[in-house]
């Protein structure tokens, strides 16, 4: 078979031309890092790496061929670009870098910078122990109760928050508290599907709705209504089969207060301040953007700004004695973080420079051909989601339908269904992924136990999007 593809590819090369030859080899390259990161989990190759990889060497390739591709997708533009002057390799890269590049590179940076932001945000409220006070609220042995807390915990605050972190904490509480790890597993289970729906729900809450807020495509207070039903039974129904799953009683693992005396010696009301000035600005920063029609990175700067001042004027007594601890200064730019900020950048940058070659509007033309149902494409969304990282799965179909208006049905649909999908295996979402990897827990078993049923809520979360 790998001879037969071989000799067609061979055959057919000299059919093409050699801006279609190079498009060809993009795509392939952008296919391969697609594979590479959904595999990522057997094969031990970084996500962020592979996404890394296929953005920066997709550039490459393209401003080598950069002439080609500009006449073909952009020829008025650069025409009115050389004003009159005589098209050169040098005026076609320079073209490229700033009318074209520079473009995918600004959507990458307002997510990352967005992403740091608030990452920030949450690392100063954590180091001061202000989610402690979630922890007080899980004070019960009823399996059940704790079971719903934690899910009703996770699920409002990856909401406001980036969904991974959210889940990163909730896992790190769910294990200081319960021994048992086959509890765990359960706990855990409810704990990722609650924050990917909860990160569904908002545009701030996860980098699709994010993305698709930047680029203009949705208002936040539309698209927060419409998905509000699909995702809390998509978040409740996988709950209640869990909470079926668990005894009565559960033995918890606790500590007294105060909160975390040892690193920190705020007082309860000053970390409650913090809190509600933390949680606070990020729900204004949809208004924020309302109001200033400014991109949504620069509220949460301000509010980062806002808190941070309030966290030194808070902690000015352990700066002025020799009690400063040093893990009171943010720790946002640690390994984890960076990763998820190299991926994002990278997964925009390779699907830009793969959008510049036409590839996605032949697709999207083929679609609408063959398939030409909106409800299709989200199942297709859906099933790609369960192996490929929910980000790169949507922007990809996002990318397809990029000419739909404001607040069309598709980027809702798309994006719902990419999140549902990455609670099916936990392959496609990072959230699922680090409870494998805190818990070991198998893909088979999370499929008995919890992936069939995320897909019934799905299918049930698609109907009342199809109704209302």
């Amino acid at each position: 078979m790998a001879i037969k593809i071989i000799s067609f590819i061979f055959a057919h090369y000299k059919q093409l031309d050699d801006e279609a030859f190079m498009a060809l080899i993009i795509v392939a390259i952008w296919i391969a890092g697609l594979v590479m990161i959904a595999t990522s989990s057997m094969t031990k190759i970084n996500r962020a790496a592979c996404a890394i990889f296929t953005g920066t060497v997709g550039w490459v390739l393209y401003i080598c061929y950069g002439t080609d591709f500009v006449m073909s997708q952009h020829p008025s533009e650069y025409i009115d670009f050389l004003g009159g002057a005589n098209p050169t390799s040098v005026a076609v890269k320079e073209y490229i870098a700033q009318n074209i590049y520079l473009k995918y590179v600004g959507r990458g940076a307002e997510l990352v910078i967005f992403l740091l932001a608030t990452m920030t945000i949450v690392e100063i409220l954590n180091n001061n122990g202000c989610f402690d006070f979630f922890r007080e609220l899980l004070k019960t042995r009823n399996s059940k109760k704790l079971l719903w807390m934690m899910t009703l915990i996770t699920f409002v605050v990856s909401a406001n928050m980036d969904n991974l972190t959210v889940t990163t904490m909730m896992l790190v509480l769910m294990h200081e508290l319960i021994p048992n790890r086959r509890h765990r597993m359960v706990y855990g289970s409810a704990i990722v599907i609650a924050a990917n729906c909860g990160g569904a729900l908002t545009v701030i809450g996860d980098p699709v709705g994010l993305f698709l807020w930047n680029k203009g495509a949705v208002t936040a207070t539309s698209y927060s209504l419409s998905l509000a039903l699909p995702c809390v039974v998509a978040c409740l129904l996988p709950t209640w089969w869990l909470s079926r799953q668990l005894p009565e009683h559960v033995d918890l693992q606790w500590t007294s207060m105060p909160y975390r005396g040892d690193d920190t010696n705020l007082k309860v009301w000053q970390r409650l301040v913090m809190l509600i000035v933390g949680i606070g600005g990020l729900w204004f920063i949809p208004s924020f953007r309302s109001i200033t029609k400014l991109s949504p990175f620069l509220g949460a700067l301000c509010v980062l700004s806002v808190l941070w001042i309030v966290n030194e004027i808070m902690n000015r007594k352990l700066m002025n004695t020799d009690q400063m601890i040093q893990r009171r200064t943010p720790r946002v730019l640690q390994y984890g973080v960076l990763q998820l900020m190299l991926y994002v950048m990278g997964i925009v940058l390779a699907i830009g420079v793969v959008h510049e070659t036409g590839f996605f509007s032949w697709l999207s033309a083929q679609l609408d051909h063959y398939v030409h149902h909106i409800w299709v494409v989200g199942g297709m969304a859906a099933a790609v989601s369960t192996v490929l990282e929910t980000f790169s799965t949507s922007v990809s179909f996002f990318t397809l339908e990029n000419n739909a208006p404001e607040n069309a049905l598709c980027y809702r649909l798309i994006s719902y269904s990419c999140a549902m999908g990455g609670n099916v295996l936990m392959l496609g979402s990072m959230s699922g992924l680090a409870l494998m990897k805190m818990e070991h827990i198998h893909v088979g078993w999370y499929f008995k136990n919890v992936g069939w049923m995320a897909i019934v809520a799905w299918m049930l979360g698609m109907m009342l999007l199809w109704l209302f």
